[in-house]
This record gives structure tokens, C-alpha cells and sequence, in this order.
């Protein structure tokens, strides 16, 4: 896919902080209070599918199997409640596929993720911006008046069950397609450190990056040359932006020290 338009190319570090942060001035409380979210991704050609979408053939279909199997075999105390955007959130942070993604609210957090991986330094990486809160306007009314009468952008599952309990809810609001953001329980420390959030599409066989593309003022992209990758990795470790801090634990430590260790 071509998104070209909506590409700001970068060619130093002074410029990646300007094209991610420039935005973030919000003149109604005239302080510097970002609307966008962000995604990174190894790889500038990669779209937004989501992991469900990957499993194969029929996978809209598969979609509440896996759940429901999820939940059966799941700890009866691995959710916080039984709402179904509970478990999904649940779900999707430990692996199982979902029509969730990955999203953080820092634009830090989104550039370690796109240039975690020394074997893709030799491809351009990407921040995917996506501006959250002029999403709502594609909501559908019983689903924006939930978040307006709770004085938020985003949803949270206890927000979103008394509106939307299931996935046909989503869909039966209106036939056109749109974006939600969800922010999961605090699960563990990973969610936390992470900034992390979720968005969700109202039909599982949308695809985020081409339901974007309909709707180009919601949505830039920072390419960063893969010349400029070790660049940013370095002062990222540097700030105490690494996979110990962001995945708390014995497993990020050693992921951190073997990766700040190798040498290519």
C-alpha cells in the first residue's frame, strides 16, 4: 500500500523529536498534551493486520472459539471481572491471537519497538501516529455518549461492557467500519511501563492501515532510515528506554544485556 501523503521522512535524531512531538501542543489548556498514539514497527512496509488475522483462512469465524477456549482454560481469577473486554485485553497479553493491537501513548516506547531488532537494521523502521481523540468521531452515538459521559477518549471495559458487551454489539450499531481505543487492565508491570493501550475495529476482517487510508487527517507516519537506527537505539538506552525497563523481570533483563552486548 501507498501512504506516501501521509509519510514524514526523517534524516537525524533533531528531526525524528520534531516530527514526533511537534503536535503535541493543545491550545485549549494551552499545555503540551498529545492526541495521538503510536506503534512501532521494524519494518516501514508492514501494515496494521492484527494477529488473528494471520492465523489462516476463516479466521472471523475461529475469532470467538478462541476466546471462549481461552476463558474455559484460563485461572478463574486471570481476569479482572467477566467482561469479555477483560479477557480479550487478558488474551491478547499473553499471546493469544486477537483483533487488539498494541499501542502506547509514548512516542519513546513506539521507537524502541522499531528498532529492538538489530537483524532489521538494514530496513527503514516506522512510527505509525494516530490521532485518538478525533477518532471518537466515526463512533457510533451510544458509544460516544458512553465515553462523553465519562469525560474520557478512551474506553476501558468497564466503560465499554454496559454498552457493548460482545462483538456482535460492535457491529450492530452502524454499517460503516470504525476504530475504538482501549486501555487494558494494569495486568502487570509490562502494561504499565509501556503506556500501553489497545484499538479495536468493529469488524474483525477491517484492517486498521487501509480503514486509515479512508481517512488520512486522522494519521501520520515517521519513516526512520535504517541508517539512523543505531543512532536512535543508542540514545534510547541512554534515556532508560530498554526491554529492562519495559518488560520488568529476569526476561527483560536478559533480553536488554544480550542485545546492548552484541556486536554487529
Amino acid at each position: 500500500m501507498d501512504y506516501n501523503a501521509n509519510d514524514v521522512h526523517v534524516n537525524s535524531w533533531t528531526e525524528l523529536q520534531s516530527a514526533l512531538f511537534d503536535h503535541s501542543w493543545d491550545d485549549k489548556i494551552e499545555r503540551f498534551r498529545s492526541s495521538y498514539v503510536y506503534r512501532g514497527t521494524l519494518n516501514s512496509e508492514f501494515n496494521l493486520n492484527t494477529s488473528i488475522m494471520r492465523i489462516g483462512s476463516k479466521y472471523e469465524e475461529l475469532e470467538p472459539h478462541l476466546l471462549r477456549n481461552f476463558r474455559k482454560y484460563a485461572h478463574t481469577s486471570a481476569a479482572s471481572g467477566n467482561s469479555v473486554w477483560n479477557w480479550l485485553a487478558l488474551a491478547q497479553h499473553h499471546g493469544l491471537p486477537t483483533r487488539l493491537l498494541d499501542w502506547t501513548y509514548s512516542p519513546y516506547v513506539a521507537l524502541h519497538f522499531a528498532t529492538e531488532d538489530l537483524g532489521s537494521f538494514d530496513q527503514d523502521g516506522c512510527v505509525w501516529c494516530v490521532n485518538y481523540v478525533k477518532s471518537r468521531e466515526f463512533l457510533p452515538p451510544p458509544l460516544l455518549k458512553a465515553l462523553e459521559e465519562e469525560g474520557s477518549n478512551v474506553f476501558t471495559p468497564e466503560v465499554l461492557e454496559p454498552v457493548a458487551p460482545s462483538f456482535k454489539a460492535l457491529k450492530s450499531f452502524q454499517e460503516e467500519e470504525y476504530v475504538m481505543f482501549l486501555e487494558p487492565p494494569s495486568l502487570d508491570a509490562r502494561i504499565v511501563h509501556q503506556y500501553a493501550l489497545f484499538s479495536m475495529m468493529s469488524d474483525v476482517k477491517t484492517e486498521l492501515s487501509q480503514w486509515l487510508q479512508k481517512h488520512d487527517d486522522l494519521y501520520f507516519r515517521v519513516i526512520i532510515p535504517a541508517g539512523l537506527k543505531w543512532e536512535v537505539r543508542d540514545k534510547l538506552d541512554q534515556a532508560n528506554i530498554t526491554e529492562r525497563v519495559l518488560f520488568p523481570g529476569l526476561t527483560g533483563l536478559s533480553q536488554w544485556l544480550k542485545r546492548h552486548y552484541t556486536h554487529t
